[in-house]
């Protein structure tokens, strides 16, 4: 029985996708959804953030995003021309969006040096160690994983709740403001990148693990496609919660009050 999947609906619609691909976006909304609605990008939204967590945020977010064309780079080795309609599809797509990553780097340096970050203290990567977990686990699928598993866990996942989240920081213009007008252009340049040009690139992906899929993939391969989009979501989430940690131990500590210091009593003479 020949199950290829061709799309013939809207790139960016559920219902263009095979009904197993429908399944697989379902059960993993709840675990986008933490992300994408995390508290952290609506107090980043409404520029309510602390220093001390931007830096955090921005320090531990850029092996992630210094990286991602090497994971994409990882995938393309595991293609081989005219073996199967979905590699083709996946070879061309990687090979024309590793320069466009290889860019983005670059918009991240700005955006942290406009919070006061330099490239010297990105590449330190001074924060702490779990704020590294995301950039490991997308290194071990990209290297380990099939084509279709990585190209899920990363190009689908990673990069469609980062599509939306940003989306949020720049839904008001709260954010933005707070950056001179000189520098808000440059220091906005990767959020505005990924809230309005990056919005197809997962479902250009999706398209592509459907096509190396065809329509009705084996149970265990649909299980480790969900594992892996969900475990990729999971783990923004942990360093979302990781950086909230912070900014909560720093409000806690602008909020407390001083400690007085109590006068020593002398006693009475005899």
């Amino acid at each position: 029985m020949i199950d290829t999947f061709n799309r013939t609906g809207p790139l960016m619609e559920a219902s263009s996708y095979p009904a197993w691909a429908q399944q697989l976006i379902q059960a993993c909304s709840e675990s986008k959804r933490r992300v994408v609605e995390h508290e952290l990008y609506q107090r980043m939204r409404d520029n309510a953030l602390s220093a001390k967590t931007m830096r955090h945020y921005l320090i531990g977010g850029w092996p992630v995003v210094e990286q991602f064309a090497l994971y994409m780079a990882q995938n393309l080795t595991k293609t081989k021309f005219a073996r199967h309609p979905g590699e083709d599809m996946a070879r061309r797509w990687l090979m024309r969006n590793i320069r466009v990553e290889l860019n983005h780097a670059d918009y991240w340096v700005h955006w942290a040096r406009a919070h006061g970050v330099s490239l010297e203290e990105l590449q330190a990567q001074d924060v702490p160690p779990e704020l590294h977990a995301l950039s490991h686990w997308c290194w071990h699928t990209s290297s380990a994983d099939s084509l279709i598993v990585a190209i899920a866990a990363t190009n689908y996942a990673i990069e469609g709740a980062t599509g939306e989240w940003s989306a949020v920081v720049c839904s008001t213009g709260v954010y933005a403001g707070a950056f001179p007008e000189e520098d808000r252009k440059r220091a906005m340049k990767w959020l505005k990148m990924h809230a309005q040009y990056d919005d197809a690139h997962p479902w250009e992906a999706l398209e592509i693990i459907c096509t190396l899929a065809g329509t009705n993939p084996s149970k265990a391969l649909q299980e480790e496609l969900r594992q892996a989009v969900c475990k990729s979501y999971d783990y923004m989430y942990l360093f979302l919660e990781s950086c909230m940690r912070l900014e909560n131990a720093q409000k806690d500590q602008d909020q407390a009050p001083a400690v007085r210091e109590r006068p020593m009593r002398v006693a009475s003479e005899a």
